[in-house]
């Protein structure tokens, strides 16, 4: 079974300051785009395929799916939907993609492993 990725995308965009903050979307988009090529190839210690879903918020909705990436809307919370989805994903290896601690711990209490940023988005 292929590991799911699960990609914080409101706190992997703001981890590099590049102008995120005037075009949320574009840049859920960017990051989407980036996460294809992880699809296929995965990442270190993650070999692939992976399954990809980036979880988009507020004004980074709208964003389609793309193949490789699933683009997941939350209702609510990022964090929520999260954890919702690491919920259902129980005896699969996952990897959350994320920075935020209260995140990392409420995943990792479900048994999933965490990444920070820098793993998917290096900084220049």
């Amino acid at each position: 079974m292929t590991t799911l990725l699960i990609v914080d995308g409101a706190n992997v965009v703001g981890s590099v300051p590049d102008g995120w903050w005037r075009d949320r979307r574009g840049a859920a988009g960017r990051l989407r785009d980036t996460l294809a090529g992880f699809a296929e190839r995965g990442l270190p210690g993650h070999p692939g395929p992976l399954e990809i879903v980036l979880v988009v918020e507020g004004a980074a909705r709208g964003v389609d799916s793309v193949p490789g990436v699933r683009v997941d809307e939350a209702p609510g919370s990022g964090d929520d939907r999260m954890v919702e989805l690491v919920a259902e994903a129980r005896g699969r290896a996952c990897l959350v993609v994320t920075a935020d601690r209260e995140l990392r711990r409420r995943v990792g209490e479900l048994g999933a492993a965490v990444t920070g940023p820098r793993t998917v988005r290096p900084h220049p």
